[in-house]
């Protein structure tokens, strides 16, 4: 079958349990600090939306597993996330996934995954060589980087360890800890995951706009090229009118993040 017959695919439901502790852990993997009593003590627990997206990565990696594209090849392009309420501390996730669309780039396509839950819903934007040219759309273009001088610049250094803390809430892929694994995947060292690092970005940008990370509703990022445990991101931040943060991160400057967006505030 061609790529665009993906499309509307149903992949299931699947309900995954969580505990205060898999929240905490999280919240320290992404970055948080003993101090962020918020995200690390359970007494005073908010879980970070972002955490939803370690219980869903199931759904694009059944996508994979029944043949849509070469697992080998694929890589994650774009993630997006739009919160409807908080997370509860602990509890069950229930999610439904679908194949929310195929968009046709010529030699690729682009197979986006939609989890669908009561709390939020988030979408993969999987990126997969040799899989196009099957008469479909071409889809959106990514977002341009502002023109104009950037409102916030800072710098956020990844953490050695932040990688293996990481897989351990559910992506173990070897790539990311195993450095013959790496090297297989064309990477000179394990790597970090993208969804970490982007939600790594979120903490300061939160404290950017005078939220709290946890108060997140909508989050788009791009992943462009990949993060390396102990690097030093360069963020570059615009504020928006409707109070949204548009961001880009670099490292030695290579962009590894672009057309960020993120809003904090209250979910409708």
């Amino acid at each position: 079958m061609n790529s665009g017959e993906w499309r509307s695919r149903d992949l299931g439901t699947r309900t995954e349990a969580y505990g205060e502790t898999d929240a905490i852990l999280y919240a320290l993997a992404v970055g948080a600090k003993a101090t962020d009593l918020e995200l690390v003590f359970e007494e005073k627990l908010k879980v970070l939306p972002t955490f939803a997206l370690t219980r869903a990565q199931w759904a694009p990696d059944v996508l994979g597993s029944a043949g849509a594209f070469d697992t080998g090849t694929a890589v994650h392009g774009s993630q997006r996330l739009r919160v409807r309420k908080p997370l509860p501390r602990s509890g069950d996730l229930e999610m439904k996934a679908v194949v929310s669309e195929v968009w046709d780039k010529g030699g690729a396509a682009v197979f986006e995954v939609a989890v669908d839950t009561e709390y939020l819903e988030a979408t993969w934007s999987i990126f997969a060589p040799g899989c196009g040219g099957f008469g479909g759309d071409r889809g959106p273009s990514a977002a341009r980087r502002p023109e104009r001088e950037p409102d916030h610049v800072f710098t956020l250094p990844m953490g050695t360890e932040q990688a293996a803390l990481y897989r351990l809430l559910g992506d173990r892929h070897h790539m990311h800890i195993d450095p013959e694994a790496a090297k297989a995947a064309g990477m000179p060292r394990p790597f970090m995951h993208g969804l970490c690092t982007l939600a790594a970005v979120t903490l300061p940008l939160a404290d950017l706009a005078g939220s709290h990370p946890a108060d997140l509703v909508e989050l788009d990022g791009r992943f462009a090229s990949p993060v390396f445990p102990g690097d030093v991101l360069q963020v570059e931040a615009w504020r928006e009118s409707d109070g949204a943060l548009l961001f880009e991160a670099s490292v030695d400057g290579r962009t590894v993040l672009s057309a960020g967006r993120v809003l904090f505030g209250s979910p409708e």
